[in-house]
């Protein structure tokens, strides 16, 4: 599983004009589910996530994790993260779950981060979606478990 964290001032994520989850500080993450991945990669990567040390500590050093901060935390599928772009002009997916597993791991990854965190907002599985944000520094990551 993939996920690509930012440090965001404030982020939100519309479908359809529609709003479906913005947050003040905090983490924007951007999900990719591979096709190896299974419940134990997603309760790695949200564990990861969370503790990742992304925030300034009092000395101004990045030593803070988000659970530490209590910042917000919006998770957002993005399935071309599992592209395989090694060769040639046009990404390949062969590497990304299939949508109905890929939909199952992402609402596992959200339903347990809403059990270890209290402010989690999402995006919409398999929607076209415009992701807002203010990156923070900018501060990006790219955790892989």
């Amino acid at each position: 599983m993939i996920g690509l964290i930012q440090r965001v001032a404030t982020a939100s994520v519309s479908v359809d004009e529609v709003t479906t989850g913005a947050i003040g500080a905090g983490i924007l993450v951007l999900v990719g589910v591979e096709r190896a991945d299974d419940e134990a990669n997603a309760t790695r990567l949200l564990q990861r996530v969370l503790g990742y040390r992304i925030f300034a500590d009092s000395a101004g050093r990045m030593n803070l994790s988000l659970t530490e901060t209590g910042g917000g935390l919006l998770v957002v599928p993005q399935f071309t993260l599992a592209a395989d772009t090694s060769k040639g002009m046009r990404p390949g997916f062969s590497r990304a779950a299939a949508p109905g597993e890929g939909k199952r791991l992402y609402d596992f990854f959200v339903e347990q981060a809403r059990k270890t965190h209290p402010v989690v907002e999402q995006g919409v599985f398999g929607a076209s979606m415009q992701v807002s944000l203010v990156n923070d520094g900018p501060v990006t990551f790219r955790l892989q478990v």
